[in-house]
């Protein structure tokens, strides 16, 4: 007849069965009875639950119900009214003809398995099992530190995570911005570039939600400096020559005049370093400082250098501009009694020639022409 007869099974028998039912079953599938069944046997859907969240397990119960429990795979959680779990998350909600039900709070991963209710009938046992799954958000637990590496070498960052349902994982380049880097924990970067240097985002995904964290690789490379600009300055004015470098880790400035070093606040020059940029300031120039200038860039990879010209830049005079506005002036004087000439006092040819009616307008032309050239002459008479 079975383990305690078929119509009279104990109450504690009812326990030991379901608690086989619960070792016995892998966890997740349906409970099925097996030759002539003791008890009737129920399987619910399963629960799916995130971490952190709620579970309710119900149990219907029905007429004439002698004893009743909740019970998972380690112990008995409710028997009846009384609590045997020690766990302050597992709380009893309703108890009654109808329906057995019992909360998890806070669930976690240890939560996850079998659950049967087991009920004592005045006429049979039977026993509803049901499997909650606990879906986990993910985690990223093993991150790579941040890099400083040297330009050309070769660079893996790793990026594992935990969750259920298992995430998938990427890698990109957040500055600048690239498309997709790669879709494992791994990434590998061969012979690194300048270019390559930025921030990596490792992101962790699954159907609950995402996690995201950055690496940060810095590439170290040799000064580069710009072409020197020739600077041409007026004598006693103030000059600028300035020098740009590219490099990772910043560079260190040095200035000299031909072999001989400059230094700041010498020989009325001041130097200033501010960031890739290096300024050689002249306060005040004189003959001596026009002349061949070389800027050096240095880090612990290597240095570069530029070299400039300071040359000499002479700004026209007053007397200069006068002198060169009298020489126009003079050039359209002549040139408009050249035209004059040409035009008015040309004479009749030979004694007995005979005069038109105009001629007589001459010596008005002449006069015309003569307040015109004293007009032009005016400005230049008076700079004197």
């Amino acid at each position: 007849m079975g383990i305690c007869g078929y119509f009279t099974m104990s109450w504690k028998c009812l326990v030991v069965l379901s608690f086989r039912l619960l070792f016995l079953v892998p966890a997740g599938l349906p409970v099925h009875s097996q030759g002539e069944s003791q008890t009737d046997s129920k399987v619910m859907d399963n629960i799916t639950v995130r971490q952190g969240e709620n579970v309710f397990l119900r149990c219907a119960q029905g007429d004439i119900v002698t004893h009743t429990a909740w019970l998972n795979r380690s112990s008995i959680l409710y028997a009846g009214e009384d609590k045997w779990s020690v766990d302050p998350r597992v709380s009893l909600v309703t108890l009654n003809q109808e329906e057995f039900t019992i909360k998890i709070e806070d669930v976690d991963m240890t939560d996850e398995g079998p659950y049967i209710c087991a009920v004592q009938t005045s006429s049979r046992p039977r026993t509803t099992s049901v499997h909650i799954l606990v879906q986990v958000p993910p985690t990223i637990i093993n991150l790579s530190k941040d890099l400083v590496v040297n330009e050309g070498s070769n660079v893996t960052l790793m990026c594992q995570a935990s969750g259920k349902p298992e995430p998938s994982l990427t890698w990109k380049l957040l500055s600048p911005s690239v498309d997709l880097v790669s879709e494992d924990e791994y990434l590998d970067i061969p012979s690194i570039s300048r270019q390559r240097a930025g921030t990596y985002e490792c992101t962790a995904i699954n159907d609950i939600a995402t996690d995201v964290q950055t690496v940060e690789i810095t590439v170290n490379y040799a000064p580069s400096v710009s072409e020197g600009r020739d600077v041409g300055v007026t004598l006693g004015q103030r000059g600028v020559l300035e020098c740009e470098v590219d490099a990772v880790p910043k560079a260190d400035f040095e200035w000299y005049r031909d072999d001989r070093r400059i230094f700041n606040g010498l020989d009325g020059m001041e130097i200033e370093d501010a960031g890739q940029l290096s300024k050689l300031t002249f306060l005040n120039i004189s003959e001596a400082d026009y002349g061949n200038y070389t800027c050096i860039a240095i880090n612990k990879l290597g240095s570069s250098n530029a070299s400039f010209v300071l040359y000499e830049v002479i700004e026209p005079t007053s007397s200069t501009l006068v002198q060169e506005g009298s020489t126009n002036v003079l050039l359209l004087s002549s040139s408009v009694l050249e035209k004059t000439s040409s035009e008015t006092f040309a004479l009749p040819a030979g004694p007995g020639a005979v005069q038109d009616g105009n001629s007589g307008s001459m010596g008005t032309h002449v006069h015309t022409y003569t307040c015109l050239l004293l007009v032009i002459l005016l400005p230049f008479l008076l700079k004197f």
